[in-house]
């Protein structure tokens, strides 16, 4: 699936992935390809993206997740460093 993380400043991460972990407003949850879709809050906390090449971690501060045809966008208010 195509994995998009994107702060008002720049795209942090585009490129394909695995398995994506983020941190929900109801809790974190897990995105596999070919997710059904949804739209989600995000809160405070990491957002995994594992990739062929291995594993990366984002801390952000919230934002908003949506999941859509193997597509998972991140907009979040920053990254926390």
């Amino acid at each position: 699936m195509y994995v998009e993380i994107i702060t008002p400043e720049k795209r942090v991460f585009a490129g394909e992935a695995l398995q994506v972990i983020a941190p929900g407003s109801e809790g974190s949850f897990e995105v596999l390809p070919q997710h059904a879709s949804l739209i989600s809050v995000l809160q405070a906390g990491n957002v995994t993206v594992k990739t062929k090449e291995g594993v990366q971690t984002f801390a952000i501060q919230g934002g908003v997740a949506e999941v859509l045809n193997n597509q998972i966008t991140l907009l979040t208010e920053a990254l926390v460093n």
